[in-house]
């Protein structure tokens, strides 16, 4: 790619949207992230990988601090202070760390409000990746050899979590179609499928 292209992945739990970024990632030959952000925070933070994992893409619980803030925080313009919740602290390094990474090559960037983030980059892709609810439930059980209300109750949990992050941090919805260039359903295309397809559709958009 001769200008850098940056395709962010919002996904449901379940849905493959992971897997899908890594084989799209290969395809492109340009650089993934999705964990690898977790490690990127920590050490600007001189945070554990692990303390950074406990509330990644996970909203303030602090009620009164929303309140007090009102919409600031859907504007990025938290300060890195000793008053600011640790959840507000990481999205706000994130948010720097997904700009820097936008800014160095193409790449792809999984969750985190990437979208949101790079709202005003003129080279976004912004996906979404969906699937029936039966779906997600039986990919789960199989990848987290759970039993079917396990698994229900897991994707519920996360997609819920996602959601109010997502609101939280941006002050829109999670999935609206608005919101995004393209939505596929993995129900209905493999994901090996679905990476070929975006992969097509994002030669098509660089030769626009």
């Amino acid at each position: 790619m001769t200008n850098n292209t940056i395709i962010t992945i919002a996904r449901q739990y379940g849905s493959g949207g992971r897997a899908i970024g890594e084989k799209l990632a290969s395809l492109l030959n340009i650089k993934y992230y999705d964990k690898e952000i977790i490690t990127l925070s920590a050490q600007k933070c001189g945070m554990s990988t692990e303390a950074v994992n406990q509330v990644d893409e996970k909203a303030s619980n602090s009620l009164l601090y929303t309140l007090a803030m009102g919409s600031s925080v859907y504007h990025n313009s938290v300060g890195i202070s000793y008053d600011v919740p640790i959840n507000d602290k990481l999205f706000v390094v994130q948010s720097d760390i997904i700009r820097n990474l936008a800014a160095e090559s193409s790449c792809i960037i999984v969750g985190r409000c990437a979208d949101y983030v790079l709202r005003e980059y003129p080279n976004c892709i912004k996906l979404f990746i969906y699937a029936d609810f039966d779906d997600r439930v039986k990919n789960v059980m199989q990848r987290q050899n759970l039993n079917a209300a396990q698994a229900k109750d897991l994707v519920v949990k996360t997609d819920k979590r996602r959601n109010n992050y997502y609101n939280y941090y941006t002050g829109q919805k999670w999935g609206k179609i608005e919101n995004y260039d393209l939505s596929i359903n993995t129900s209905k295309i493999s994901g090996d499928g679905a990476a070929e397809l975006l992969a097509k559709y994002i030669e098509i958009y660089n030769h626009k």
